[in-house]
């Protein structure tokens, strides 16, 4: 795939969308698994299917709409993905990440992203929200490798504040105000899709993991590497492989998600009306 075919389909996919419409969003968001209730709250949504969209991925799990919802929140434009692209699905690293190039094409300046991950963290709970500080790159993958085309950004973008400092701060001021506090940690990246072994939750507590998940990282990537900043949260959906002795499936993830929904509708609702 050439720079110029890059670009091309970047900005194909956003004309659909903006014809479709009528909307330059400021704020996106990427919502995991369970996680896509809050496009409910959009104001005179717009919903675009992801496979009428050019050039667009298909989400194939469960748990993940594949639908493209844009409109307002708290008088705010934005952009919302109900379900997200995997490369455990068989997708590249460039292709999961290709909406958020498509979301900077559009306007957006600030993403949102959110996913369902196992706690590492033993002082973790199940149902608890933790904003990402930072995370660890784990799926030997990663959407920038290929020529580099400085209209997209850097050749070598820094990550050292990949996940924003004031926006984390804002996270943790809005939660405060509505009485419950968040974690904050470490996000590792897996490609998955199998659960991790024990052993292997047992070196990510080492190497500093606070949670672990499928998703997230190639999206941040690119979402520096074009300019936007970022807030990150992970709702703990269960605790990781070995800590409670009991088998992991997709079904108490999305069991916990739903009951974390309120909780977590509410702290988005307050973080963008206070962007």
């Amino acid at each position: 795939m050439s720079e110029t075919t890059v670009i091309q389909k970047i900005q194909e996919a956003a004309a659909f969308i903006r014809k479709e419409t009528g909307i330059q969003p400021q704020i996106g968001l990427i919502l995991g698994s369970g996680l896509g209730v809050l496009a409910d709250l959009i104001e005179q949504p717009i919903v675009v299917d992801y496979s009428k969209i050019p050039h667009f991925p298909v989400s194939t799990v469960e748990g993940h709409a594949g639908e493209l919802v844009v409109g307002t929140i708290q008088g705010k434009p934005v952009l919302v993905m109900k379900g997200r692209f995997h490369a455990y699905e068989g997708y590249g690293a460039d292709t999961v990440s290709f909406p958020v190039r498509v979301m900077k094409e559009l306007g957006v300046q600030t993403l949102i992203v959110t996913n369902a991950a196992g706690g590492i963290n033993t002082s973790y709970q199940v149902g608890d929200l933790m904003v990402i500080s930072d995370h660890l790159n784990l799926t030997n993958r990663n959407p920038l490798i290929g020529p580099n085309d400085n209209a997209l950004g850097v050749r070598f973008p820094d990550m050292s504040e990949a996940y924003s400092k004031r926006l984390r701060k804002l996270a943790h001021d809005v939660a405060a105000s509505q009485n419950f506090k968040l974690q904050e940690g470490v996000y590792v990246g897996l490609l998955g899709p199998n659960y991790e072994t024990p052993a292997e939750i047992r070196m990510f507590r080492t190497l500093g993991g606070d949670a672990v998940g499928m998703s997230t990282v190639p999206e941040v990537i690119v979402a520096r590497h074009a300019g936007i900043d970022v807030l990150g949260f992970s709702c703990i959906s269960n605790m990781a492989s070995g800590i409670l002795d009991q088998p992991l499936s997709h079904d108490e993830v999305m069991e916990t998600t739903e009951k974390v929904k309120p909780k977590f509708l509410k702290l988005v609702l307050g973080i963008i009306k206070a962007l």
